[in-house]
C-alpha cells in the first residue's frame, strides 16, 4: 500500500500541565507571582547636570495699561443711580406733583381752623349753636330797646322831660362801660392760676375779647378795671395791664349773662383748653351777684366832641 492510502493518525493529545510536585515532603509549593502589566515607563531621571523642568503654574492675567479696573456691585449701582438720567416726561411730571403737593398744603392750612370743630362731640356743637343763637337773640333785644326809646320820644307829649331821662339812663351805662362807676349783676368767675409762669399777656387778651363777644358788659381782673382802651403788655410771668403789674392769679369778674359767657369759655379750642396747654389751672364758677368796684378816672376827650352839637 501507498503512503498516500494510508490514513492519518490522529495527533497525540495535548495534557494539561500537572502541577510540580514540592520538591521535600511537607513544603507547600510558592505562588506563582501575577504578571505586571506593562505601565507608562519613567523616562529617564535628569543627571546631576540638568536641570528639571519646572511645572506651568498659573499666572493671573497682567491688567493692560490704561484700562481701569473692574467696578465692585455697589459701584455699578452708584454710577446707575446718580447723576439721574431724567427725560422730558419725568421732569414734566415731577413738576406736576410738586404744584399739587402746594396746592394740598394750601387747602389743608387753610380749613386747619375748623379742625377744632370738625373733632367736637355732638354736644359741644349744640353747645355753640345754642351761644351763636343768644348772641343773634341779644343784638335783636338791643335793636327792638332802641326802637321802643325813639318811638317814646317821638309819642310822648313831654319829649323835653323823657329825653332827660333816656340821656341819664344812657350815661349810666356809658358810666359802666367806661370804668368810671361800679356795676353789679349776674356774671361769672374765672380764676388763672400760672404756678410757672408761662402765661403770657396775649392769652389775657384773648379771654378779654372773648368775654366781650359772648355780652360782657363789665370786667376786672384784680384791682383792674377792663375797658375799651386797655391794653396788655410784659412778659410771661410778669403781666401788666395798663402799665400797671398784676400778679398771678388773675383774678376775673365778669357781668352778663352766666349761660353766654361759661360756653364762650369752654368751647374746643376755646380759653380754657389754650391757658390749659400753657399748663395754666383755671376755673370757672357762676354767681347771681358779681360786684365790679375798680374804677377809672374820668378823662374829658381833648379833640373829640359830639356830633349833634
Amino acid at each position: 500500500m501507498s503512503t498516500e492510502d494510508t490514513p492519518d493518525k490522529p495527533e497525540k493529545e495535548e495534557k494539561p500541565d500537572k502541577p510540580e510536585k514540592p520538591e521535600g515532603p511537607g513544603k507547600p509549593a510558592e505562588p506563582t507571582a501575577p504578571k505586571a502589566e506593562p505601565g507608562p515607563q519613567p523616562g529617564p531621571e535628569p543627571g546631576p547636570g540638568v536641570d528639571a523642568e519646572p511645572e506651568p503654574e498659573s499666572v493671573p492675567p497682567a491688567e493692560e495699561p490704561g484700562r481701569p479696573a473692574p467696578l465692585t456691585g455697589r459701584q455699578r449701582l452708584l454710577s446707575g443711580l446718580w447723576p439721574p438720567r431724567l427725560t422730558r416726561a419725568q421732569l414734566t411730571v415731577a413738576l406736576l406733583l410738586c404744584v399739587l403737593g402746594l396746592g394740598l398744603a394750601i387747602q389743608v392750612r387753610s380749613t386747619s381752623d375748623t379742625s377744632a370743630l370738625r373733632g367736637a362731640r355732638q354736644e359741644d356743637l349744640v353747645r355753640i349753636l345754642d351761644e351763636l343763637d343768644n348772641r343773634t337773640k341779644r343784638l335783636d333785644d338791643e335793636k327792638r330797646r332802641l326802637e321802643n326809646q325813639k318811638a317814646q320820644l317821638e309819642s310822648s307829649s313831654n319829649q323835653a322831660a323823657e329825653a332827660r331821662k333816656q340821656t341819664e339812663q344812657k350815661e349810666e351805662q356809658l358810666g359802666v362801660l367806661a370804668g368810671t362807676v361800679s356795676a353789679e349783676g349776674p356774671g361769672i368767675e374765672l380764676t388763672v392760676s400760672d404756678p410757672k409762669g408761662a402765661v403770657e399777656a396775649d392769652k389775657l387778651l384773648d379771654a378779654i375779647q372773648e368775654l366781650r363777644a359772648a355780652g360782657a358788659e363789665a370786667i376786672q381782673i384784680n384791682d383792674v378795671r377792663i375797658v375799651a382802651d386797655t391794653y396788655f403788655s410784659g412778659s410771661a410771668g410778669k403781666v401788666e395791664i395798663d402799665g400797671k403789674k398784676v400778679s398771678q392769679p388773675y383774678k376775673f369778674k365778669v357781668i352778663g349773662k352766666p349761660q353766654d359767657l361759661e360756653p364762650a369759655l369752654n368751647i374746643p379750642g376755646g380759653v380754657v383748653q389754650t391757658l390749659e396747654k400753657e399748663q395754666a389751672v383755671v376755673t370757672v364758677s357762676r354767681s347771681e351777684k358779681i360786684v365790679v368796684d375798680a374804677l377809672r378816672p374820668a378823662k374829658r376827650p381833648d379833640y373829640a366832641r359830639s356830633s349833634s352839637q
